[in-house]
């Protein structure tokens, strides 16, 4: 196995510079972090966009959810110091540098030795100060969806069998407590990009029961969304893309009466009160939106004329 890049993606910045240091001290891994979703899902993108794509992201669970959270202790790195615009010397040394935005990001150096070529750093990234930040499981599900050959670990301060069953049901491949050893940690890394699966004992019957249910709930949200006609799922497709009855009644060339009768009946159906609740029903049932319409004209009676007498 070649070189190793990580990304590191947790909104609390000593421990994701303590950590992004210790990691640095690998001989075969590079090092990048961001501070929030947005800052990461642009670090992966600039990446692969230079042909230098993350290996495996590390994403702190509760990434964006402003809840306190104790600082778990990051064991000093191996042959590695940390510095701020320092210009003192090391064998291998990570810098991180942080902005006002709480954005920040890891540069790993190794000086010249034989079999191991110095890293490039990743450009620095920077978020918008407005809009809602993604949470760690939310972002790893785009994460994995937007680059297929990225593997995730999810970073815990606390187990939670609910949370890691999402996780996992996400695509994650690993999820470890922050009070864990770096020597753990890179274990479950190397694990996961051999494609394990790696998850603490304590928690395995709580997710294998998380994951059961949610696997009942999909068959009946399955089962439900199948009593539904042709006509009713374009309806339920249209409401999964956010469309109101309008726009639904201009995608089909049905009138704005006839949408909301769908509509009605949809919700009879499924046996819920609310669009959104239809649309909780239809995600779980694997329903994914409408596809975009194309921008043709509607269908039209052409007229036609008499042919003349000559």
């Amino acid at each position: 196995m070649g070189r190793i890049r990580v990304l590191v993606v947790d909104d609390h910045r000593i421990f994701a510079e303590a950590l992004a240091a210790a990691l640095a001290a690998e001989p075969d891994v590079e090092v990048g972090a961001a501070g929030s979703a947005t800052a990461a899902e642009r670090a992966l993108e600039r990446a692969a966009a230079e042909g230098r794509a993350f290996d495996i992201v590390l994403i702190d669970a509760d990434l964006g959810s402003g809840r306190p959270r104790a600082v778990p202790s990051v064991p000093p790195p191996r042959r590695a110091t940390t510095e701020l615009r320092s210009d003192t010397r090391s064998d291998t040394r990570a810098e991180v540098r942080g902005d006002s935005r709480n954005e920040f990001r890891s540069e790993v150096r190794a000086d010249a030795r034989p079999g191991l070529a110095p890293a490039q750093p990743p450009a620095p990234v920077h978020a918008p100060p407005h809009g809602p930040a993604a949470d760690g499981i939310t972002l790893l599900a785009r994460a994995r969806r937007n680059h297929p050959g990225l593997r995730a670990i999810v970073l815990a301060a606390a187990d939670d069998p609910r949370r890691a069953a999402r996780a996992f049901h996400a695509g994650a491949g690993g999820w470890v407590a922050k009070e864990s050893s770096l020597s753990r940690l890179m274990a479950v890394v190397r694990g996961v990009l051999r494609d394990e699966t790696h998850l603490p004992p304590a928690l395995l019957t709580g997710v294998i029961r998380e994951l059961t249910n949610a696997r009942r709930d999909r068959t009946e949200s399955e089962r439900l969304v199948d009593t539904l006609t042709p006509r009713e799922k374009q309806v339920l497709r249209c409401m999964v893309a956010g469309l109101g009855r309008q726009a639904v009644a201009e995608r089909l060339y049905l009138s704005p009466h006839t949408v909301r009768t769908h509509m009605q009946n949809v919700l009879g159906k499924l046996g819920v009160h609310s669009t959104l609740a239809a649309v909780a029903v239809a995600r779980r049932a694997g329903v994914g939106p409408a596809e975009p319409a194309p921008i043709t004209a509607p269908p039209s009676v052409a007229s036609t004329a008499a042919p003349g007498v000559g």
